[in-house]
Parts: structure tokens; sequence; C-alpha cells
């Protein structure tokens, strides 16, 4: 499925694709829309580059560490962090800003647990997850990515399975390699 056309937010944009992932049998989408900001709703760099800081500010999630540098709107993010939902939160701050045309995420985690610790611990959130069907995945680590494997039902299904294994201490990142079969 091929999304095309032009949206005022970043947010849409997201909303668009988030819309389509979820229909019955969609098993990929390519994205071409394009954000184009109201002339009301443009903002020039800066003043996205201030109202991110006081968002960081105001966040309890988003440590010290992470930076946000804007360019024609486009946001890129930098910094270190302790766990995968920090990274997450970093990006959620941001992306529904006036003026944001699109949000590349640079920031690392850095784990403090083991390989093994990782694995056990994404296992068992896939498991403790009512949305999931965890017979149907497999998890490996290496060097705190977690690769999800197997397959699911819809896209919502396989989104579950990335927040629950991103969730655990020590991932880094997630690689979802789920696949979705109606």
């Amino acid at each position: 499925m091929t999304l095309t056309g032009y949206v005022p937010t970043y947010s849409a944009e997201r909303a668009a694709v988030r819309a389509a992932e979820r229909v019955y049998g969609v098993q990929s989408v390519a994205n071409e829309i394009e954000v184009r900001p109201a002339g009301v709703d443009s903002h020039d760099d800066s003043s996205i580059s201030a109202a991110i800081e006081q968002r960081f500010r105001w966040s309890v999630l988003v440590p010290d560490t992470v930076k946000a540098e804007v360019r024609n709107g486009f946001v890129t993010l930098r910094g270190d962090v302790d766990w995968y939902y920090q990274r997450q939160e970093a990006e959620t701050v941001v992306r529904d800003l006036k003026g944001v045309k699109g949000v590349a995420n640079e920031i690392v985690v850095k784990p403090q647990v083991t390989a093994a610790e990782v694995a056990l611990d994404v296992s068992s959130a896939l498991k403790r997850n009512a949305e999931l069907d965890a017979r149907s995945i497999w998890v490996t680590t290496d060097n705190g990515t977690v690769h999800l494997h197997g397959h699911l039902h819809s896209f919502h299904e396989r989104e579950a399975a990335e927040l629950a294994a991103s969730a655990a201490p020590g991932v880094v990142t997630v690689d979802n390699q789920i696949t979705v079969r109606p």
C-alpha cells in the first residue's frame, strides 16, 4: 500500500501510516506523504528548538543527556540513555510540535545488564502481553539488540510485540522481523 499526499503536521503523517498498518492483510506501507505546515503553523528552526528544550525540561522521562538539532523543520535527536523507553519518549515529546516535518532518533541506549538477562526479560514480557500469541514469536539477542522472529496476524500485534520487547531492561534497540500473516 502506498500513501501519498500532503499533511500539515508530522503527527498527522504518523497517524496516517499507523492507520494503514492496522488494515487487515496489509503487509507493507510505502510512505510518500509530505509534511507541509500551513502558513500559520509554520515555525522557524529556532522556535522549534526552543519548544523542544522546554518539553525536555518538563519531561521526567527524558534525561539531560538528550539533545536535539533542528534543520529546516527536521529534528535529529542525539545522546545516551539508560533505557529504550527514554529513547522513545524523547521522540514522542518532539514529534507533535508545530513546524516539525520529521524526526531522526539517533539516541544510543547504554544497557547495564547481561544479554541472557535481556533475552529472559523480553521473553517474559511477550508472554505476559494479552494482545500476543507468544508461542509464534522467538527472541534472540546480540549486544543489547533484541531480534524478534516469527509471525503474527496484524501490524498492531507486531507493534505490541516490539513495545513489550523495548520495555525490558538492557534493550538497546529492537530488530522486529516478525512477519504479518492474516
